[in-house]
C-alpha cells in the first residue's frame, strides 16, 4: 500500500514538474483556444451575426440589384438613406458591386456598422489613390493657392 502512495506522489510531481517546465509551449495553445473560443461565442449571440448572415446571402446572390437590394443586405443608414431612392421609384441598378463587397467584408471582419465599414471603406479608397486623410493629395510636388 505504501508503494502505491509513493508512487503516486511521485508521479503527481513528476507531471507537475513537467509541466510547469513547459508551461510556454501548452499554456499558449490553450490560450489561444480559450480566446478564440470566447471570442466565437461573444460573436454569436451578439447582433454582430446577423453581418455574417447577410453577408452570406448577399454572397450567394447576385451581388447586382436594386437600391432596395442594398438596404435589404444592410447596405443603408441614417446618414446614407437609401429609403428615399425606393420611395422615388429610381430604377437604377443600386450602388457599386466591388464597393458593396469590399463594405459587406469589412462589415463582417471588423464588426461594424455600416456608417463605419462606409468611413473605412473610403479611407481605404483615398489611401490607394494618394490621398491624405485630410483630403489633400500626398504628391509632394502638388502646390495649392488657397
Amino acid at each position: 500500500m505504501a508503494y502505491l502512495l509513493y508512487s503516486l506522489v511521485f508521479i503527481t510531481l513528476l507531471s507537475g514538474t513537467l509541466l510547469y517546465l513547459l508551461r510556454a509551449h501548452w499554456l499558449a495553445s490553450f490560450t489561444y483556444q480559450a480566446n478564440d473560443l470566447a471570442s466565437r461565442l461573444r460573436y454569436t449571440f451578439t447582433r454582430e451575426y446577423i453581418y455574417s448572415l447577410l453577408s452570406e446571402v448577399t454572397s450567394s446572390s447576385s451581388t447586382s440589384g436594386s437600391f432596395r437590394d442594398d438596404m435589404e443586405a444592410g447596405l443603408s443608414s441614417s446618414t446614407f438613406n437609401l429609403g428615399e431612392n425606393v420611395e422615388a421609384g429610381d430604377g437604377r441598378a443600386g450602388l457599386d458591386d466591388a464597393a458593396k463587397r469590399e463594405i459587406l467584408g469589412i462589415m463582417k471582419a471588423r464588426r461594424m456598422d455600416f456608417d463605419q465599414a462606409r468611413r473605412v471603406y473610403m479611407e481605404r479608397r483615398f489611401e490607394r489613390n494618394g490621398i491624405g486623410a485630410d483630403g489633400r493629395p500626398r504628391d509632394p510636388k502638388f502646390v495649392s493657392f488657397s
